[in-house]
């Protein structure tokens, strides 16, 4: 996919930085938040508040790339995204973990997202009509330190309207796909085809994977430290992200999670395909108009490296590794190009030391 060899050596200093800059800041950050979610006084919210962090790290790892888009401070933006990337997996968890099943609570919950985003907002209540309460400000602190870092942003006032209509999708599906099984299709296919007429592309089910995705508000956010962002940039943005890179990032999630989820009897968007063909056809359209979109954003070149870095991550992943999961990865990395595969190999190795 990478046509010159400039190219090819500015992503890899990219992946450098990452591994050597990027991930230590991510650990320090986790560390951070894990200390506080131990001392959480309610005891199921203190269990899935240390459990997604312990088992989602690598959500943290991932989005924190956008930490090295050109003119980004590090720091901070590794801040932001492991406080919006642990409020998204503590809230997963808490909406699928604790044996809840109520919609008014999970919309509640999830106005933790789009008040994230939001740095003027304020902060609402957000166990309204949860069961369990006493966090000890653990979710407010991480709303607010989103707030903080993106009231910084020069150009944040430009993003914030794409970032808060991604942020609202993202919502409405973790509202919905969490409800009763017995429910739960009929509800979310009345959202879908309500949210979804300007998609004709696409599928309802791969719609719905690609609401799913937080790296479209990563990226709007990562944008905005440039202070010549435009509204038309945005929503630019916004339109490479959406449908198909974020729904790339999603069906990759739910493709690794396949045996798991079935034999738990979780919801799972990959089920949605008729056979393992046809997955691979709709993986391999997906990962093509990916890398077309990135033309669309501000630095190709990185978008690209997002793209490639995505693919490697999941692929490397163990469970892409089973029988029936690594035909189809190989597959993808054929079609993906040299840059993936040598991306897939540093996963691997990182995954080997135990750093991913």
């Amino acid at each position: 996919m990478f046509t010159t060899l400039g190219q090819t050596l500015s992503s890899a200093k990219l992946v450098t930085r990452f591994i050597v800059k990027v991930l230590p800041l991510v650990n320090h950050e986790l560390d951070h938040w894990r200390c506080l979610a131990d001392s959480i006084p309610c005891q199921e919210l203190r269990l899935q508040a240390l459990a997604s962090i312990r088992d989602k790290k690598f959500h943290c790892q991932g989005g924190s790339v956008y930490s090295l888009h050109a003119g980004v401070h590090t720091a901070d933006f590794v801040q932001f995204v492991v406080a919006l990337q642990t409020i998204s997996d503590y809230l997963d968890n808490l909406c699928d973990r604790a044996g809840i099943a109520s919609e008014a609570a999970f919309r509640q919950l999830h106005l933790a997202i789009t008040d994230a985003l939001d740095p003027f907002s304020g902060c609402h209540d957000y166990y309204q009509y949860y069961p369990y309460r006493e966090d000890g400000g653990y979710l407010q602190a991480l709303v607010m330190t989103c707030q903080a870092q993106l009231a910084k942003l020069p150009a944040y006032p430009k993003a914030k309207p794409e970032a808060l209509t991604i942020a609202t999708l993202y919502s409405e599906l973790q509202t919905y796909k969490h409800l009763d099984p017995a429910v739960r299709e009929d509800i979310m296919l009345n959202w879908i085809q309500s949210r979804s007429a300007g998609y004709p592309s696409i599928s309802p089910w791969e719609f719905a994977a690609a609401t799913g995705s937080t790296l479209g508000m990563f990226m709007l956010a990562a944008a905005a430290h440039t202070p010549e962002l435009t509204f038309a940039q945005a929503r630019a943005i916004s339109a490479a992200y959406f449908p198909w890179i974020s729904g790339l990032h999603i069906l990759l999630d739910y493709f690794i999670d396949s045996a798991e989820d079935l034999a738990n009897g979780d919801l799972n968007f990959v089920f949605y395909y008729k056979n393992d063909r046809e997955l691979l056809t709709r993986l391999q359209v997906f990962s093509r108009q990916a890398f077309e979109q990135t033309q669309s954003t501000p630095d190709p070149v990185f978008a690209r490296t997002v793209v490639s870095g995505l693919l490697a991550l999941y692929l490397s992943d163990p469970k892409a590794g089973a029988v029936r999961e690594k035909a189809i990865s190989r597959s993808l990395l054929t079609t993906a190009g040299p840059y993936t595969r040598f991306l897939h190999m540093i996963c691997r190795m990182l995954r080997r030391k135990k750093t991913l």
